[in-house]
């Protein structure tokens, strides 16, 4: 390595809140090998990437792989459990999914600005919660669970703050490599946007019915043969022309296209498979929490990761848009729509 990568801060009161600061704030240049930090704090591990090395699923095969190097124990990946064939989705739904995808050019809704607090460049809020239950027989997952809750609690956010509706489209990282040591290290995410549209998250919106359709969608998406990181990124990346030169341009780029960058990122990790086992003294992991960045204009990031039975959230958000106060709120109104997608039918 370029650069030290473990450090070990003193255990003063405050290091574990210092440490997420730094996280937040400052990224492993790509010019020191290898863009990856860790900080030891009491008995938490603080992992911070440069996301154009590393993606999420690739810091958990990295982890696992330390972890049983280091404690000595067989940190394999758990056998998936087999997956419950989806029920057939109605036509109705179909043609509705179809319609909703049509936003045209119309501008997505942008998440409304609330009250910014301090100078950082960015805010977290971390939560531990129960996962939502569903019927046996539901045709939606939790990923799917998730997306209605993310995409309600924006909508009824905006609402608050006198948005206008608009269409909404929120970005899902979908992820097909396997977990064990052949898993490839990188950025192996495609990445789709699942739309929806003003009328399907009004206030009263049906929820069973809002389930069943982004279940639809999210399954035709996944589907969908798409370049790794969308179409955008692979004709950006393409050698074609000078770094300097195509920086610029997606710079340029980025600015063009902010109105009709999606809403908000939506990151499942899903299941954490492997057992994060350290060894005698260390011992196993209890909770895993990840956090995306949220660069302008998105400015909000939902990630999420389950363990041993529970929903570990992580809410990000750009210091311009948003405060910490706004962060409670946006917390409590995600956990309520969570809640209320596990007790329909």
């Amino acid at each position: 390595p370029d650069t030290e990568v473990v450090t070990f801060p003193p255990a003063t009161p405050d290091a574990l809140t210092r440490a997420r600061a730094r996280a937040l704030s400052l990224a492993p240049p790509l010019s020191l090998s290898p863009p990856v930090r860790m900080e030891v704090v009491d008995r938490v591990l603080l992992l911070t990437v440069n996301h154009t090395a590393l993606d999420g699923p690739a810091c958990l095969r990295v982890l696992a792989t330390a972890a049983e190097l280091y404690g000595g124990r067989d940190n394999s990946p758990a056998t998936p459990a087999p997956r419950r064939a989806p029920a057939p989705a109605s036509p109705a739904a179909g043609d509705h999914a179809a319609a909703a995808s049509r936003t045209g050019l119309a501008p997505v809704a942008r998440v409304a600005r609330g009250t910014p607090t301090s100078a950082a460049p960015n805010g977290m809020l971390t939560a531990d919660l129960p996962l939502p239950t569903r019927p046996r027989d539901a045709p939606y997952t939790v990923n799917d669970q998730l997306m209605v809750a993310t995409a309600r609690m924006i909508a009824t956010w905006n609402r608050e703050h006198g948005g206008p509706p608009r269409p909404m489209r929120i970005t899902m990282p979908v992820d097909d490599r396997s977990r064990d040591a052949d898993m490839p290290i990188g950025n192996g995410t495609r990445l789709v946007e699942v739309p929806f549209s003003p009328a399907e998250l009004a206030h009263d919106a049906d929820v069973p019915d809002l389930l069943r359709r982004t279940a639809l969608r999210t399954r035709t998406l996944k589907a969908l043969p798409r370049p790794q990181l969308g179409h955008g990124a692979a004709l950006l990346t393409a050698p074609v022309l000078p770094v300097a030169v195509r920086a610029a341009f997606t710079r340029a780029l980025r600015r063009t296209a902010a109105p009709w960058t999606s809403t908000t990122l939506l990151s499942n990790i899903g299941r954490v498979p492997y057992p994060l086992d350290f060894g005698e003294g260390a011992g196993r992991a209890t909770a895993v929490w990840f956090s995306a960045p949220a660069r302008m204009p998105r400015g909000l990031t939902v990630t999420t990761a389950s363990t041993a039975g529970r929903l570990h959230l992580a809410l990000r958000w750009s210091g311009v848009l948003l405060g910490d106060a706004d962060g409670e709120r946006l917390l409590s109104l995600f956990t309520e729509y969570l809640d209320a997608s596990g007790v329909t039918s």
